[in-house]
């Protein structure tokens, strides 16, 4: 860090003020929030390699979320009675990356008997209003607006991960409040806020992700959530302490097959903050992080009634997605309309997920295919998977 760089740990006191300045707000609740931002500050200035533009847009996003903590604290506060309506077995959707669960997210949010997390709604957690206004209102107008600027940015983005401001979308938002999540470590380099967000238990987070999400579904209490969020997966106990009756659907693939995208993803996510972008060191990081997060879910799921998990192949869910929400249904007794699966077949046929995108291998990103298989061998080995093919190589 320069010496006219202002150092991120000292402004804390000045990033509060900010926010609390501009929402005229105060209470930010728990500070057990406070951990979490100390660290990723004190890694953003020790660890980070954050050029000018990163460094503005770093300090707009730490600003950002502390408003959106106080607010929702307001909210909370203002709808209190919200907290006396129970979560029953909510369904949580949870895996490795890249394997399929955002096209099977998005097409259980068609159901319209079920309360899913919107993309606005994660990103300014309130009551859910009538669906014909949400157009109308300036939070829905900036999460568009925000998600229509990542895709500026980078094209190619939409392929990779579509989003959209109306669709279900991952619990990311709400644990960021917390500063307990995996956007800190995708976006920057934060080693050592990496090893204590890895290898910590948060339950506080995730008990303030149940407040939200009681808030947020408070219109309509008496519908089972569906939610999702790859990540959960490596705070398994976390979750499930918050929410014991939670029916987890654990999604499946070849690790060696998926993770070459997500690590090309971050390094593009990186490029937006960061110069001299390491991808070999991400390969490396992200294999671990994510390798030892399976091994400590299965060890919290050897702990719990196996009526709970549902394992989902991502072969399966591909080749007929309806038949992959039946098995889903029929495990956790829900009812599937005739209306909500002509809703999902028509997602279908409107919105060709999945069907796009760049090729990967591991060696594009410094590991071999083995070494990547060799590291997940645990995993695999216990849940009986295979690895997949690869496509063949064309003569040269």
């Amino acid at each position: 860090m320069s010496a006219n760089e202002a150092s991120f740990a000292k402004s804390e006191a000045a990033l509060h003020e900010e926010a609390m300045r501009e929402t005229g707000l105060d209470d930010f609740g728990d500070p057990a929030y406070l951990e979490g931002l100390r660290r990723v500050l004190d890694g953003y200035d020790c660890e980070a390699k954050l050029h000018e533009q990163g460094r503005m847009i770093t300090r707009m996003a730490i600003t950002g979320l502390l408003r959106t903590r106080l607010r929702s604290q307001a909210l909370l506060r203002a709808n209190a009675a919200a907290q006396s309506h129970e979560i029953r077995r909510p369904i949580v959707v949870l895996g490795l990356v890249r394997t399929g669960s955002t096209s099977l997210h998005h097409l259980l949010g068609q159901d319209p008997h079920v309360n899913v997390l919107e993309y606005w709604l994660a990103a300014h957690p309130q009551p859910r209003p009538p669906r014909e206004t949400w157009t109308t209102l300036p939070d829905y107008q900036e999460s568009h607006a925000e998600i229509e600027g990542m895709y500026a940015m980078d094209p190619e983005l939409r392929a990779i991960h579509f989003m959209r401001a109306d669709l279900a979308e991952e619990c990311r938002h709400l644990l960021a409040q917390s500063f307990t999540d995996d956007y800190f470590e995708v976006n920057t380099t934060l080693p050592s806020y990496v090893r204590w967000y890895e290898n910590t238990r948060h339950p506080a987070s995730y008990r303030r992700h149940r407040e939200l999400v009681k808030l947020i579904g408070s219109a309509s209490p008496e519908k089972r959530w569906i939610l999702k969020y790859p990540v959960h997966l490596k705070h398994l106990a976390d979750l499930l302490e918050v929410y014991p009756d939670a029916c987890v659907v654990w999604t499946h693939r070849d690790p060696s097959k998926v993770l070459a995208s997500y690590i090309d993803l971050i390094a593009g996510f990186r490029a937006l903050f960061e110069r001299d972008i390491d991808r070999a060191a991400i390969a490396r990081e992200q294999v671990e992080t994510w390798a030892a997060g399976a091994e400590r879910a299965i060890e919290v799921r050897k702990q719990h009634d196996p009526s709970q998990f549902l394992d989902l192949d991502f072969g399966d869910s591909i080749a007929d997605p309806i038949a992959a929400v039946r098995r889903i249904y029929d495990r956790f007794d829900l009812v599937l309309t005739e209306d909500a699966e002509r809703r999902m077949r028509a997602w279908m046929e409107e919105t060709p997920e999945g069907k796009r995108g760049r090729q990967h291998s591991m060696e594009d990103v410094g590991l071999t295919r083995a070494q990547v298989l060799d590291r997940f061998a645990a995993y695999m080995r216990h849940f009986g998977l295979q690895a997949e093919s690869l496509p063949a190589r064309r003569a040269t």
